[in-house]
């Protein structure tokens, strides 16, 4: 049977990071009630049409900032497969012993921390406010309660941090012990306070140095890249996110949510206002909707399978591999090929490569 997943987006946050363009709100927090039964509701609704989960996933937002109760009722209305991965993002400052023991029981196995950094002026710059020492304290909550896949969540290349920064987050989170880690170059987006002040956009080589730090560290800590920005020991990887990238089908439920099925990507209105208005009239809460051609799917597929450590079959892009532009950013290894770890650090550019020569060779 084929993956299938259910995404939940929970928009609500105590307060915005400086970098952040994700739909969520630090005014609704009155709404919260009402969102919860519209996102029940949606599922209820389209349960009868859907297939059990292989994995859900509460994203945000901060999905832990809403009662725990209210997240396990939410969870309770997902059909979902034995022994699926059921996650939770989490900021660390909302983690309690009572939440992470009611998240367990609920079935959730699965945690990822918004750490960031553990370097205080770091955060600061981030526009972050939660404490380094809550990440610890967090970690041992989950663990006490049972759920042992626990992802600490890094971004790396704010203006001020410096290389020694950086190895000090790296060590700190690798003291932690995590099963899976993720580390994130600072990217800038539209509208936020980040884009509106250059003096604190990131430097490209400065992030390339990051990164090849990053993986050093984590290769000799025994975790392995598995995706550009992911790293996990064997067997730990993300079944959502590899969901994702392997275009596999998913819900969306609640707003701004994004969703694929038969073939068809489509998203939810972006305030959870008209969410809820929509749901208590049992209006579609669909915004829009696309259809990639074969064509498009395709190359979209060799572009995700691209940036997994297992590559592609040498035989879906033979034209590129030898490409001259392409010299030391893939390598072949038993018939795949694959992003060395220069390549990784363009990943983008090597897969707009990759879409103008097979789109000459149709």
């Amino acid at each position: 049977m084929p993956a299938y997943g259910v995404y939940v987006h929970i928009p609500f946050c105590a307060s915005r990071c400086d970098y952040c363009a994700f739909a969520t709100w630090t005014d609704r927090g009155h709404l919260v009630d009402d969102y919860v039964r519209a996102c029940i509701d949606q599922i209820r609704r389209e349960s009868p049409t859907t297939p059990r989960a292989s994995s859900v996933f509460f994203g945000g937002g901060t999905p832990s900032l809403i009662p725990a109760t209210d997240l396990v009722r939410i969870l309770a209305e997902v059909r979902v497969l034995p022994r699926a991965e059921i996650t939770v993002e989490c900021n660390p400052d909302t983690v309690t012993q009572d939440l992470a023991e009611t998240y367990a029981e609920a079935g959730v196995n699965r945690v990822s921390l918004g750490v960031q950094s553990m370097v205080p002026s770091v955060l600061k710059t981030l526009g972050r406010t939660h404490n380094p020492a809550n990440v610890e304290q967090s970690v041992a909550a989950f663990r006490s309660a049972g759920i042992v896949d626990i992802n600490l969540d890094l971004i790396y290349g704010s203006v001020g941090e410096s290389m020694d920064d950086w190895c000090s987050t790296l060590e700190q989170a690798l003291a932690l012990e995590p099963l899976h880690l993720s580390a994130y170059g600072l990217t800038v987006e539209a509208g936020t306070p980040l884009a509106n002040d250059t003096s604190r956009h990131p430097d490209d080589d400065d992030q390339a140095d990051k990164y090849l730090l990053a993986d050093s560290m984590l290769a000799a800590a025994g975790l392995q890249n598995y995706e550009v920005s992911n790293w996990s020991l064997t067997g730990h990887e993300s079944a959502h996110n590899q969901l994702y990238w392997r275009q596999h089908e998913y819900s969306a439920i609640g707003c701004a949510a994004h969703g694929h099925r038969d073939g068809v990507r489509f998203w939810n209105v972006r305030t959870p206002d008209r969410f809820i208005e929509l749901m208590k009239r049992n209006q579609s809460v669909e915004a829009g909707r696309e259809v990639l051609d074969a064509h498009d799917r395709e190359i979209e597929g060799l572009q995700l399978a691209l940036r997994m450590r297992g590559g592609v079959p040498v035989q879906a892009l033979p034209s590129v591999v030898d490409a001259p532009e392409l010299g030391g950013l893939i390598t072949v290894t038993n018939g795949r090929a694959a992003l060395t770890a220069s390549g990784r650090l363009l990943a983008n550019e090597v897969a707009l490569r990759l879409r103008g020569r097979k789109d000459r060779e149709i």
